[in-house]
Formats: C-alpha cells, structure tokens, sequence
C-alpha cells in the first residue's frame, strides 16, 4: 500500500481509538467508524475487515510507541527518583483522563480471548514488568529506593493505575484517590527523609 493508504490507515485508527475510548469495543461497529472517517463502506473495508482487526492494531501501535519509557533515561544516568516521579505524575494525569482511555474497551476486547495466555494484552504486562524491574532495581542499587519486593511494587504501580483508569470510565473519581496512591508507592519506595 502506498503514502496514502498508510495515511488512510492512520486516519481510520485515529478516529476509531476515539470512538473506542468513548464507547467501549463492544458498541462500536464498521458503521460507526465509516461515519467518524466520512468513508464510504467499501473504502473502509478496502483497509480493514472488522473492528477487532481496527482494534489490534491500534493496541499494537500503542504498544509499540511505549517500548521500554526507562531504558534511555537509565543508560544517561538519570536519578531513578526523578524517572520515578516523572512516570508517577504522567499516571496520575492518565488516570483522571476518563475520556482517553481505552480501559474499557480493551478489556472488553481482551476478555473474550481471556483464556489464551500469549495475547498482546499479555506480552505488554510482561514487558511492563521488565521494564519497571529495571527501574526498581537501579533504584534500589544507587539507594534512592528503599530495598522492596519488586513484584509486589509492580502490581501496586500497575494494577492500581489500570483499575482506577478503568474505574474513572464508569464513575467519578475524586482527584485525591490517584494522589493517595501515588503518595503510597513514593512512601514504599523513597527513603523517609525525601518523602
């Protein structure tokens, strides 16, 4: 495909990923996203056949722009703390964002394959994990992070954030609640006197 079905292609993943993260996987049809590009069926289906195929790879995309967000900052030498607090407040921000998340919608895709153990959804958490185990254990060997459990910290770090990422899709969620467990992992992790 040329520059511009690549561009094409872009374009219906853009405006999809909009209509997944306000509707879920499930309530979004070919339809839908023939409306949100102003492309006729047939030119839609030119590009894809269905929305899962949309949707994987719009997840794929994601996926792979997030690579490993440490290893860089880690080879320059950054102080863990401050990759630490950057990541923290990024999460925070992401988790009072309810209209752009895919939370929803990639469970809702997600679940139906839930069975099979070898999904993207899988490989992403265990990239995630290898990634935040670097983190945690260059922290903790230049001693700015206190000596943790490191999968117990990851599931903290990770699950909370999924959870109130989806959470914040069904209900308000006061901006102090992502603050509590920010605070709870900064209290875990860094040593009293730079809490």
């Amino acid at each position: 495909m040329g520059k511009k079905g690549d561009f094409t292609k872009r374009y219906i993943k853009e405006r999809a990923m909009k209509l997944f993260a306000r509707k879920g996987f499930k309530n979004v049809t070919m339809q839908d996203i023939c409306e949100a590009t102003e492309l006729s069926r047939g030119g839609l289906y030119l590009h894809y056949k269905s929305t899962g195929q949309i949707f994987s790879e719009i997840i794929d995309d994601l996926m792979n722009a997030q690579g490993d967000e440490f290893s860089e900052k880690i080879e320059r030498g950054l102080s863990a703390k401050e990759i630490l607090l950057q990541v923290l407040k990024r999460y925070k921000d992401e988790m009072m964002d309810a209209k752009g998340s895919l939370s929803v919608a990639i469970y809702e895709f997600f679940s139906a394959d839930a069975a099979k153990q070898d999904n993207a959804l899988c490989r992403q958490y265990q990239k995630s994990y290898l990634m935040w185990k670097r983190l945690l254990e260059y922290g903790i060997s230049r001693k700015e992070f206190n000596a943790v459990d490191i999968d117990a910290i990851f599931d903290l770090i990770v699950f909370s954030y999924q959870g109130v990422r989806m959470y914040s899709e069904l209900m308000t969620i006061d901006g102090r609640t992502p603050d509590r467990i920010i605070s709870l992992i900064k209290t875990i992790l860094l040593p009293n006197e730079e809490v």
